[in-house]
């Protein structure tokens, strides 16, 4: 055969191979027009490079073993709270009429009932949550358990290292859970292993392992971006932030990270401590189905809340479907801080329609953000959210880190979710909703404290960005849904 005989035989195989995964593409299930659209044409117009992009992001999948271990440990496990003894008063959550939809669409995504007796506090900034996590840890008396997208060998983070080693010196059950990826440095330390030889029992989710394998069996990108800390199943923590300090010295020039995390005490700690075990038990081989059937200690009143955890191997489009019905539910005032913003369709539609409807919208990014491509994406929504009349804010006392949701000063979510597609789709995520008009002021101060450090955004200056910023801006937004 000669030259031109091959060359012919790998262009059909090429053609074949696109129309394969075009087809793929087609018949996937859970996948928006857009994206498909946006795929078929990245196949089309590049086939060697659309087809190796498929190959290793278009499709969200974490591999058949590691799915179906997640699957069984999901079967297995005990269902919060049947499996839990003790006085059903202490789950009673009395959510008002106008916002039990609200819980029900939390409900739909893991299952999970709004649970009563919550109290909760917000420390003052990040140096304060890990100074009450490292007092909670040196006051436990059962078990610390601890999941963090990112854990650094900063200050912040060899604080609880030193408090995880001194725990579990006084017979206090550790365990650790970490992402592969974002804490990486931290794997890989001494102190990694120095926790390990204090009695410390350490997993990591998502192990990447040889990571030019890695994509033939599930994508390197999916990753546990949750952020966890239970004690003694009464008292949790839920937020933003991750386990480092603010200065966040893998990324200096974005510094400081302005985070929350809240401390809650009562039945949701439980549901997080589910939460925890479910990771946990898919990645270490450790069984916790006796500890999640201990009883709750009572807590007579409080507040109803619920967590709200989301994830590629849960229901598509969870977490945006979360968001929008918040949205859709506001009546007078909506502050809402994320510092990645890329929506689907719907989710803008839902922001932009709370503000046409005469609700006092708010919406505040970080003025400098750490990832180029999504501060181009976030920027292309500038003129149709100003244009209904959302109040755009850019925060400038650092990277605005914050993932937070206040609802007509009676509601708030908060957790490690973005308003992005990589959080929608691609990562593990976890959440607290709560009705609690004491605490949600609480909040809003904070959202408050933002607004005073940012700028805010005029119509006419984004009218007034040039022809090439608009281009740029909206070239990054339409590879959106490529995610």
């Amino acid at each position: 055969m000669n030259i031109t005989s091959y060359s012919a035989i790998a262009a059909s195989f090429l053609l074949l191979l696109e129309l394969a995964l075009i087809a793929r593409v087609l018949l996937r299930s859970s996948r928006q027009p857009a994206s498909r659209i946006a795929w078929i044409t990245v196949i089309a117009l590049l086939p060697v490079a659309g087809i190796l992009a498929y190959l290793l992001f278009g499709e969200t999948s974490i591999g058949r073993r590691r799915t179906a271990r997640v699957r069984t440990v999901l079967e297995e496990m005990p269902e919060f709270p049947a499996a839990v003894p003790g006085d059903e008063a202490n789950f009673e959550a009395n959510v008002p009429g106008r916002y039990a939809h609200l819980f029900r669409v939390g409900r739909s995504i893991k299952h999970i009932e709004p649970v009563g007796g919550n109290s909760a506090t917000l420390p003052a900034d990040s140096n304060a949550v890990i100074d009450a996590m490292v007092a909670d840890i040196d006051a436990a008396e059962q078990h610390v358990h601890l999941l963090f997208y990112i854990w650094l060998a900063d200050g912040n983070g060899c604080k609880v290292v030193e408090a995880l080693k001194r725990a579990a010196g006084r017979g206090v059950i550790c365990r650790a859970m970490v992402d592969d990826l974002g804490s990486r440095s931290m794997i890989h330390s001494q102190h990694w292993q120095d926790m390990r030889d204090a009695g410390v029992r350490l997993a990591v989710a998502l192990p990447i392992g040889n990571p030019l394998l890695r994509p033939f069996r599930g994508r390197i990108d999916l990753r546990d971006h949750r952020k966890i800390v239970v004690i003694d199943s009464s008292i949790t923590y839920c937020g933003s932030q991750n386990c480092a300090d603010p200065e966040f010295r893998v990324k200096p020039k974005y510094a400081p990270w302005v985070d929350i995390m809240m401390r809650f005490e009562g039945p949701v700690a439980t549901q997080n401590q589910f939460l925890f075990a479910r990771d946990w038990m898919a990645y270490a081989d450790e069984n916790l189905d006796e500890l999640l059937r201990h009883p709750i200690p009572a807590h007579r009143s409080g507040f109803p809340a619920q967590v709200v955890a989301s994830g590629p191997t849960a229901r598509p489009s969870a977490m945006p479907e979360m968001f929008e019905s918040l949205m859709y539910a506001a009546r007078s005032k909506l502050v809402i801080t994320t510092p990645y913003y890329v929506p689907d369709e719907p989710l803008q539609n839902a922001l932009c329609a709370a503000a046409y409807r005469g609700v006092d919208t708010t919406i505040i990014f970080p003025a400098r953000n750490d990832s180029w491509v999504v501060a181009a994406a976030s920027r292309s929504y500038y003129a149709e959210l100003l244009t209904a009349g959302v109040k755009i804010h850019e925060y400038e006392g650092g990277l605005l880190h914050t993932k937070s949701l206040t609802l007509d000063g009676e509601v708030t979510l908060i957790g490690s979710a973005n308003m992005d597609r990589r959080s929608f789709d691609l990562n593990y995520e976890n959440n607290i909703l709560f009705y609690d008009p004491e605490l949600t002021a609480v909040m809003q101060q904070r959202q408050a404290q933002y607004l005073a450090h940012s700028r805010r955004v005029e119509p006419n200056e984004v009218a007034a960005w040039p022809v090439s910023r608009r281009l740029w801006n909206n070239f990054i937004a339409m590879l959106g849904p490529v995610l």
